[in-house]
């Protein structure tokens, strides 16, 4: 890898695309990288407000894939659950490519340690397997970040704060980790910037770890109303769940907060994303 190396981004226009490329693009970091490519299908106002920040902007299309990825060191890939068909077309691409370091679309949840399938995460899994049959010289890093702070405190994970109630799945006082994307931008620009050959295979991202009963606790701290905190049993949750699989993840990842599971992994190799 040279000496400031060139990384390219797909996805960059994403929901957690985006915030990646911010974090690349900010100082100290931005000054650690020759150039920060943004892959994307056409131009838009996301993709150029990027470009306005110190961004170049790559267009490809599934055929010149090969082409977009010359000279490119870092490879990037934060694209969505709707993208498995692009993600496995641009890891056909890269054998033969430039790239030195793969960064796989995972930075959730470590699914690796479950005991059941699931669509999205078998998809992580098969798309992890196939890279390592592919390019089995190139260095690849798989980032787990745990919940996404910007997206967990809702409804769809038991958190109805205007409603004054939050529902756990299990023990309210069990913690889970939970990560800004913001700081799984600058976690990855740090690593992004470090020698291909010295990256672990696996890292672990924490923000915070807080229970339920303590976000609970922050939120009426800060002007919330009272909160009423309260718990369904988690073996009866997690049976009813696996009894009627869903393509989407949130009903799994409930469970897996009153199992501890989208927090014990941070135990492993980790960085604090303070």
């Amino acid at each position: 890898m040279s000496l400031r190396p060139t990384v390219a981004i797909a996805g960059a226009t994403g929901n957690l695309g985006a915030k990646v490329a911010e974090g690349f693009l900010q100082q100290p970091f931005r000054d650690r990288f020759y150039d920060i490519i943004v892959l994307a299908r056409s131009s838009s106002p996301k993709a150029e407000n990027l470009v306005k920040h110190g961004a170049s902007l790559r267009l490809y299309t599934e055929e010149n894939l090969e082409e977009a990825l010359a000279g490119i060191d870092v490879l990037i890939n934060t694209v969505g659950p709707s993208g498995h068909h692009f993600k496995e077309s641009l890891l056909r691409s890269i054998p033969g490519s430039s790239v030195k370091l793969y960064f796989p679309s995972e930075f959730g949840v470590d699914h690796y340690v479950h005991d059941f399938p699931h669509e999205e995460w078998d998809a992580k899994k098969a798309h992890f397997q196939l890279a390592s049959e592919l390019i089995p010289d190139i260095s690849i890093c798989r980032v787990y970040a745990g919940l996404f702070l910007e997206d967990s405190i809702g409804p769809w994970f038991g958190f109805d704060t205007k409603g004054g109630r939050y529902e756990a799945v299990g023990d309210p006082a069990q913690k889970t980790s939970y990560t800004s994307m913001y700081d799984v931008g600058k976690a990855l620009a740090i690593l992004a910037s470090q020698p291909a050959g010295t990256i672990p295979p696996e890292v672990h991202l924490s923000g915070d770890n807080k229970s339920m009963a303590e976000i609970a606790q922050i939120m009426e701290a800060n002007g919330a109303d009272r909160i009423q905190v309260t718990s369904v049993p988690l073996e009866s949750y997690k049976a009813s769940v696996l009894a009627k699989p869903s393509p989407t993840p949130e009903r799994y990842l409930r469970f897996l907060m009153g199992e501890g599971d989208a927090w014990k992994a941070m135990g492993r190799s980790g960085l604090g994303a303070d």
